[in-house]
């Protein structure tokens, strides 16, 4: 379905004063238009103010059949006819042709140029023939690289672009054939041709192909189906032989059919490829790839067949990376990279419009009301020319690219019309007598013919799909130059203007058709996103006013999707995202009504509304705003109350205002732990405790953790990236710090909140900066610890826990609050998660004076296996621990050391006697004990000191002898 707008695309108009009448004509840009006329071509100025002013003029070798320019080396190529023969030159250098009698060099293709010639190239025009074994019938050049490709009966062509260094200021431009492609069963009447990707186009036939120099790097080409209203069939295996029958009787045409990726190999098109470069091993190309392979019939429902059923107007069209213009990188780079490519051919009455590079896909159909003579694509438009009209489609080759170029798009972040969207005609311009068109920048090139009998026919294709006896068409010889003919160039209307009659046209549908004012905002929102993406043909003034003009659209757009009650509707967040309005200036736009309590919120600004609330966007909402959101979400959405109120942009909300519309979801039946958190945190607000105690005495503690869980903003709020404690966190604090630290442990295993969040959230709330760890966040470590969280938190708890106990100890610092756990619930440095090896550097600082530092060493090597450096420190510093020690530590394995280290070292102590000569003679006592009733009678013998007295040891050695039977 096309759309119809009454629109104004196209501005003045100026006539080219061409002597004679054109019969080929080709843009050059960009500042150059080409019109070839008998055997001679004209240079016409189309930039500035010397726009029509003639440029230059030279002769051509015979008449112009097929006329081509570059910009990517500046040369201009054409099939010229002399003699009923056929010539390819190309035209190099041609601004240096001053004046039409001006000398010209002409040299084969690939000849070097040899002194004393070569300084004489750098200021005349050069002409360079390039010889063809077949009789060239089309041509096309890559507008990314400027290499050459030539149709012929059976074969492609392929001219690479080189240059021939001639010294470190001066080259000259010259051309390697290096690729002739082999092709079969179709014959070219048009081609097109774009970094590596060939359009080949017959009477009724198109096939889409990639060169690819090595397909293991090359970019697959996936299927896509597509499906459209126009009846198509498919084939496989089906030979694209013609098939003729001499009779006057019958026609016979092969069915229609579109073979889309790896099928369109099945087309019956055979193509080869023979590489003859000599140079310049990257640029070969080794491997074809199918991508589209389409074949029409004629319509054979009348008895009269038209003789001028044949496609036209066959188009690659490139888009380059050009970055998001939302994020105000429009400028080209200098190498341009392919985004983008799509491939556009026509029937008289329909035009079809492909995407191509990473999918293949039907995307446009276009329906013309009046038989087409000629189509031309660019990024914006798609211009038509019928006998008498001038028209002027829409596109969606932008909103094809910016979802190649931008993976955000068709998210909550970013959006864009939808390429399947209706494309519509914005004008249709009356012309009398059209013949031919052709586009470049912002300009548009129309012949004009009253009497057509004087235009020549197209050529005809040697291979036809529909055959019929009778004679065969030839080219008619154009008479000497007459009145009734004109060469216009239409300037069209800027991208921004034409942007701004499109919104004031949408005006009119605001209120009768909905559906239309989103499709027509939609379509100058893509108008200006291709002029964006086509930069680098823009000033630095006009970049600036498209991007306004961008986020302009995307603000409008946003205002239809929060406005309509549409499937669609939640695309009104990111066009308001991209628009750059704040919240403010988003609800400012909405029609409020009176407080009778009649308004209407529909879908797409609640949804706007409440992500943006969610996301916690610096910014704080005015009173009067808070209460209108607050009245908006109470009508629409109630239950979501509770969490726009806990939004930091809700801070200017009147607590009282709030609590009434709280208090409003309990008499509904909306009553939930949540909303009575927030009416404590409102309570507290307005200082009144009473309330706030009422609040949350009415749950348990578990219930109150599940409620923070379900809304963190309630505790913790982000501005600008920081993390702070809100009012009713800070008062946990200080009276249920034990629910605070809970809270934030839930948060934590439901991935609310991360650990260095949290570990912010504490230092903030206690006030603490820098590496200085308050109690309340030792007591958040220790709850992770019990909670026991998984074990790739282990070890780090394990060692922040650690660090901060020897640091307390150390330094002999106290906590600064009451621990919520105690010793008892803890057993760190004694687990045998806990990896000691990796605490062991930092004990240096920690003193063995000190009763807990001697502890927290001893237990450190003891879990390293040195005990026998632990009873050494021990009978040193603290002989009173010695025996619980051994009795705890000396067990299995270990067992010998009672004996064999143990027993040894206080008989030695004993000797030397001294004020702790009590507990070392206690410990003995203890240890004979023990080791009598580990050791056999003559093992206990023997491990006794020879020196000591025998009324000492005799009550042991007597229960030693005694124990067998005792057992």
């Amino acid at each position: 379905m096309v759309q119809l707008y009454n629109l104004h695309p196209f501005g003045s108009q100026q006539v080219v004063p061409c002597k004679l009448e054109p019969e080929r004509f080709c843009s050059g840009d960009p500042d150059a238009l080409f019109v070839a006329a008998g055997c001679k071509v004209e240079a016409f100025a189309v930039a500035g103010q010397d726009l029509c002013q003639p440029r230059c003029a030279f002769s051509t070798l015979g008449r112009v059949l097929h006329l081509a320019y570059s910009a990517a080396g500046d040369y201009l190529v054409a099939i010229e006819e002399k003699n009923k023969a056929t010539f390819l030159r190309a035209y190099v250098n041609w601004r240096s042709k001053r004046t039409e009698n001006a000398r010209v060099c002409i040299r084969m293709v690939g000849h070097n140029v040899e002194p004393p010639f070569r300084e004489t190239f750098r200021d005349q025009m050069t002409i360079v023939e390039m010889p063809l074994s077949e009789a060239p019938l089309c041509i096309s050049c890559c507008p990314v690289r400027g290499d050459l490709l030539v149709g012929c009966t059976n074969t492609l062509v392929l001219f690479s672009l080189k240059y021939q260094v001639i010294n470190e200021e001066f080259s000259v431009l010259d051309f390697e054939r290096s690729l002739i492609i082999h092709i079969h069963n179709i014959t070219p009447v048009e081609i097109s041709f774009c970094v590596g990707y060939v359009a080949v186009m017959s009477d009724l036939e198109v096939l889409l192909l990639k060169l690819e120099s090595n397909p293991k790097n090359g970019e697959s080409v996936h299927y896509h189906p597509h499906n459209t209203n126009i009846p198509v069939k498919q084939a496989e295996g089906i030979s694209n032989e013609t098939l003729q029958l001499e009779s006057d009787d019958f026609v016979i045409c092969q069915k229609p059919m579109e073979l889309l990726g790896e099928k369109s190999e099945q087309s019956g098109v055979s193509v080869t490829l023979e590489s003859t470069g000599l140079d310049d091993e990257k640029m070969k190309y080794f491997h074809v790839q199918y991508l589209l392979y389409r074949r029409f019939a004629p319509d054979i429902s009348s008895y009269a067949l038209s003789d001028d059923v044949k496609l036209h107007s066959l188009q690659l069209l490139p888009i380059y990376q050009t970055g998001s213009p939302s994020s105000e990188r429009i400028n080209l780079p200098q190498e341009k990279e392919l985004l983008s490519l799509f491939c556009f051919f026509s029937l008289p009455h329909v035009g079809y419009l492909y995407l191509v590079v990473k999918s293949v896909e039907l995307m446009s159909v276009y329906q013309y009301p009046e038989k087409s003579q000629q189509a031309v694509l660019t990024p914006q438009f798609l211009h038509v020319i019928t006998s008498n009209n001038l028209q002027c489609f829409t596109v969606r080759c932008s909103a094809a690219a910016a979802r190649e170029e931008d993976p955000y798009v068709d998210s909550t972040l970013k959006a864009c019309p939808p390429v399947s969207m209706d494309v519509c005609a914005l004008r249709i311009q009356l012309f009398i007598g059209l013949k031919a068109i052709c586009h470049f920048k912002n300009h548009i090139v129309l012949l004009t013919k009253a009497d057509p009998e004087a235009i020549p026919e197209r050529r005809e294709s040697p291979k036809r799909l529909l055959s019929r006896k009778g004679p065969s068409v030839k080219l008619k010889t154009p008479p000497v130059a007459e009145a009734g003919w004109n060469l216009y160039i239409v300037n069209t209307v800027s991208p921004v203007q034409l942007y701004r009659e499109m919104v004031d046209y949408s005006n009119t549908y605001k209120t009768t058709k909905t559906q239309s004012c989103i499709h027509l905002l939609s379509e100058a929102h893509l108008l200006v996103r291709a002029a964006l993406m086509d930069a680098g043909q823009l000033e630095p003034g006009e970049k600036v006013e498209l991007l306004e003009a961008f986020k302009e659209s995307c603000g409008h757009l946003g205002d239809c999707y929060s406005r309509l009650d549409t499937q669609h509707s939640h695309l009104a967040l990111p066009y308001y995202k991209m628009s750059g309005l704040s919240m403010a200036e988003v609800l400012a736009r909405v029609d409020w009504a009176e407080e009778d309590g009649s308004q209407k919120y529909e879908r797409g600004l609640i949804f706007y509304i409440s992500h943006s609330l969610y996301e916690n966007l610096n910014e704080e909402l005015s009173e009067e705003l808070a209460v209108k959101v607050v009245k908006m979400f109470h009508v629409a959405e109630p239950k979501q109350l509770p969490h726009v109120l806990c939004s930091p942009s809700m801070k200017n909300i009147n607590p009282l205002t709030a609590i009434n519309y709280l208090r409003k979801l309990d008499t509904s039946g909306f009553s939930s732990i949540l909303v009575t958190l927030t009416k404590a945190a409102m309570a507290l607000k307005m200082g009144d405790l009473d309330m706030y105690r009422n609040e949350m005495k009415s749950h348990s503690e578990m219930k109150l953790v599940c409620g923070f869980i379900l809304e963190p903003r309630l505790l913790i709020q982000q501005k600008k990236g920081q993390i702070f404690p809100t009012e009713l966190a800070v008062h946990l604090k200080e009276t249920q710090p034990g629910l605070l630290v809970a809270s934030i442990l839930g948060l934590q295993k439901n991935n609310k909140i991360g650990i260095e969040e949290a570990d912010s959230f504490f230092k903030v709330l206690c006030g603490k900066d820098g590496d200085t760890i308050p109690q309340l966040l030792v007591d958040f470590w220790e709850a992770q610890l019990v909670a026991c969280l998984p074990d790739v938190l282990l070890q780090e708890l394990f060692f922040k826990l650690t660090s901060q106990y020897i640091w307390r100890l150390s330094k002999r610092q106290p906590p600064d609050t009451v621990p919520l756990r105690t010793s008892k619930d803890l057993s760190l440095m004694c687990g045998p998660s806990f990896d000691i090896a990796s605490i062991v550097p930092f004990l240096e600082p920690l003193s063995e004076d000190t009763v807990a530092g001697l502890s927290v060493q001893v237990l450190c090597r003891t879990r390293l296996k040195e005990y026998e450096q632990c009873i050494d420190t021990l009978l040193e510093r603290c002989p009173e621990a010695i025996i619980p020690y051994a009795n705890h530590e000396l067990k299995e394995e270990n067992r010998t050391l009672w004996w064999k280290k143990l027993l040894p070292e206080l008989c030695q102590r004993i000797k030397c006697g001294g004020e702790k000569y009590q507990l070392y003679l206690s410990s003995l006592k203890e240890t004979l004990s023990v080791v009598a009733v580990e050791l056999e009678l003559r093992d206990f013998l023997n491990v006794l000191p020879e020196d000591g007295a025998a009324a000492f040891f005799l009550p042991y050695l007597l229960y030693c002898s005694q124990k067998k039977s005792l057992t």
